[in-house]
Formats: structure tokens, sequence, C-alpha cells
């Protein structure tokens, strides 16, 4: 079942000389004559709220849909319908002049399986496999050990339908995990896509010492930092970009594990399975289809729409199934 979408308000403004309906509130806030996205089928509800004292309505010619007239600053007029017809809508003020003089829009009412295919489609899979895990070190003597990251904003897919601006090392989330002994020399490389928009970097809790690396590796756009530690102790550790807002990074995608194995390994197992949880904070519900947007009141309020493991929402139970049989032997690696 299509989720309802929320309802739009539309304020009656004076921008750049010329008379607009003005987007209030989810995605169209603050957009002049924005377009009104929904799917087939679903109920749509225009608020219409009178912002400079004129007299306006909103009409929708090749639906038949008209709302009741308002004047007066604060006036408002509600119209609600079902979307019944697939394709571009005209949205106007009926008003002599008025849509000439700017007040037109766009209704766009898309088949939803339609939309779902060409935005699977589009975005990236960003799902990381549980078993994408180095072979066991055992015994061996420490050694030189070079980790290569590379950060790369892209839009991926977070469910059915829905997509995601991602934030992640090597174009997975988590990023690839790494794997060494205690005493060996660790070298970290990390790079920033000359594609990215934002300066990114990498803290290693694994690093006996403040910040893990976090104000060696504070890396813009295009740019290249290096940086080697020793780790000291055995145990599974996070890395993470700590470029603030840290949480923001975080929550786009930025994380991943190192494992310190001990001095002679660990005990053989049958099968290793790579687990990260993320938290995921949107404007719009759980359910949305198209593209979601961050949201940092949410955040701010650890309020997350999705709550993922591996990246995509459902991906355990659809994608990447964890599968052992009865009587194996399983390490799993996993934080939340």
């Amino acid at each position: 079942m299509p989720t309802l979408p929320s309802p739009f308000t539309l304020r009656t403004d004076i921008g750049k000389g010329r008379l607009i309906f003005a987007g209030e509130g989810g995605k169209i806030d603050g957009q002049a004559n924005p377009d009104l996205i929904v799917n087939f089928g679903e109920v749509v509800q225009i608020k219409l709220i009178d912002g400079d004292g004129g007299e306006h309505d909103i009409v929708l010619p090749d639906l038949k849909i008209q709302s009741g007239r308002i004047q007066g600053k604060g006036a408002t007029s509600i119209v609600t319908f079902r979307a019944e017809k697939e394709g571009t809508f005209t949205y106007l003020c009926s008003i002599p002049g008025h849509k000439e003089a700017g007040m037109i829009g766009q209704l766009i009412v898309r088949n939803p399986k339609a939309a779902q295919d060409s935005t699977e489609k589009e975005a990236a899979n960003i799902i990381q496999l549980p078993t994408a895990i180095p072979e066991p070190i055992g015994k061996r003597a420490p050694q030189v050990v070079r980790i290569n990251l590379e950060t790369i904003e892209v839009e991926g897919q977070l469910a059915e339908g829905t997509t995601y601006q991602y934030w992640t090392y090597n174009g997975k989330v988590p990023g690839p995990f790494a794997r060494v002994r205690v005493g060996d020399t660790v070298e970290v490389r990390l790079k920033n896509n000359s594609k990215s928009h934002n300066v990114h970097s990498v803290d290693f809790h694994a690093v006996t010492g403040q910040g893990g690396g976090a104000a060696l590796t504070q890396t813009p756009p295009g740019e290249e930092k290096v940086f080697t530690f020793k780790p000291l102790n055995p145990g599974l550790f996070v890395y993470h970009c700590a470029t603030p807002m840290v949480a923001q990074h975080i929550s786009h995608g930025m994380y991943g594990l190192i494992l310190v194995e001990p001095e002679g390994g660990l005990s053989k197992v049958d099968h290793e399975f790579y687990v990260m949880q993320g938290e995921i904070y949107t404007v719009e519900a759980t359910g949305y289809h198209g593209n979601q947007e961050f949201s940092v009141e949410k955040l701010l309020k650890e309020e997350p729409e999705y709550f993922v493991f591996n990246g995509r929402s459902k991906a355990l139970v659809k994608q990447i199934p964890l599968r052992a049989k009865v009587g194996e032997t399983v390490r799993k690696l996993f934080v939340i």
C-alpha cells in the first residue's frame, strides 16, 4: 500500500517582483511554485494560505479541482482529492492576471511501480557483503599492513523505491573490513574523491592515543592524507569519519570495523560474518518513495526513521541473509 503523502502547504507571496505560490514544509519548503509529486491513487491535500493580503485561489483545470477564494493575510482554503490520473497537471491562480504574473506550477502524478523501478535502476547498491572479510591472520610475525580508503558520496538504495545520499568508504556501507594483528605497523591512506562536496576524515578506535588519526586526515575533495599507527591491544574496534558534524557523517554511512587479532590469532570457525548497524535520519517518514533527504532536526532528537544493517533497510532479510548449516561454527563480527 502506498504511503499517504504529507499535506502540501502553499503560501501566496511576492518574490522577485512576481506573484508566486511559496512551498512550506517538507521537501518543497522555500521553493517558488514547487512541483507537487505524488503517486497514482494517493490522496492529495493542498492547503492554500494568503500571505500577501490579495485575493487568490488554486485551480487544477485538467482535474476539475478548485479551491475557494481567499482574501486577507492568514486566510486559508484546503482542497482534497485522489490522484486518479497519471501525468503532469498545471495548478494556478484563476484570478485574472495572476497566472501571467507567475502563479503557476505543476502537480506530477507518477506510477509508483515505474518510479520504484527507475529509482532502483539508477541508484547505487551500497550494501557491504557480510562475507567480505580478509582471511584470518593466524601465526605470523608483525608486518606492515596498508589500508586504502576512498571517501565517495553516492546516491544509494535505502529501501525499495527509496534512495539516500550516502557518504561512504570505498562505495559501501559499512566500509571495508580491516584485519591486523597486535604489533603490526598500519599505514592508512585516505583519499577524498574529487566529486565529493564535503571534507572527510577517519578515526580508528584501535589507535592508542587521542583522535585515532582524525586530526591528520581532514581531507578536502580531490586530496589524499596518510598516517601510520601500531595497534597495541587486541579487539574489535570501530572506525568512522570524524569531521564535524561527526554524527552527520556517521549517519550518512561513514563507519566500519578493524579487527586486531592477538598474537597467535583466533580460533578457527566455519563462517565469519561482518555486520554493522546504522541509523538514518530523514525528512520524510519511513516508507516514502523517492529520494530521502537528511534531517538534522531528527538527528539532534535521536529519532531515526531507519535502522539499517550493512547499509540498507531489511538487507539481512532480503539481499544478504546470513547462512550456515546446522552444527557449523560462526563468528559474528558485529557492532551496533
